[in-house]
């Protein structure tokens, strides 16, 4: 074998070694976000001549609007902030608590709770009928027992 022959082989098994240790080899061990499917059984169930209409599923978020007699007065949803950590950072200062899980505005129009520091549940008002404190209680229906169970 000619010492060039040597020095490719060489070359070429260092590439491969290198190759072997990169992170995205590894990629499938980092946590990834739950299918938004996995949401839908921890939503409010329908209630008080409210119906609550599932609209959006995806990978870390699913969403359902609220409608009375028809209209739409709010949407709701759960979304996966496990890659988000600035979702998680406006609860850290938090004060105010619903079904004792840390809340924050969001936005004029929102309400949101962060459960087991990994779900962000919301209720945004369409209507201005919906107010805070209906945001507060569509909120507080949530099964918060069972969101946390999925956190790891």
């Amino acid at each position: 074998m000619t010492p060039r022959v040597f020095l490719r082989l060489g070359f070429l098994l260092a590439l491969a070694f290198a190759v072997a240790a990169t992170p995205a080899c590894h990629k499938d061990s980092a946590p990834k976000p739950l299918p938004g499917s996995a949401f839908n059984k921890f939503f409010p169930k329908a209630q008080g001549g409210s119906d609550v209409v599932y609209t959006q599923e995806k990978e870390g978020f699913a969403q359902a609007v609220v409608k009375t007699a028809g209209k739409e007065v709010a949407t709701l949803s759960i979304s996966d902030v496990l890659a988000n950590p600035d979702a998680v950072a406006k609860f850290a200062n938090s004060t105010e608590k619903i079904a004792d899980q840390p809340a924050a505005p969001n936005g004029s129009q929102g309400t949101a709770i962060l459960v087991a520091n990994r779900f962000q549940v919301q209720a945004r008002s369409s209507v201005d009928s919906f107010t805070a404190e209906d945001r507060k209680a569509w909120l507080e229906r949530f099964d918060i027992g069972g969101l946390k169970a999925l956190a790891p």
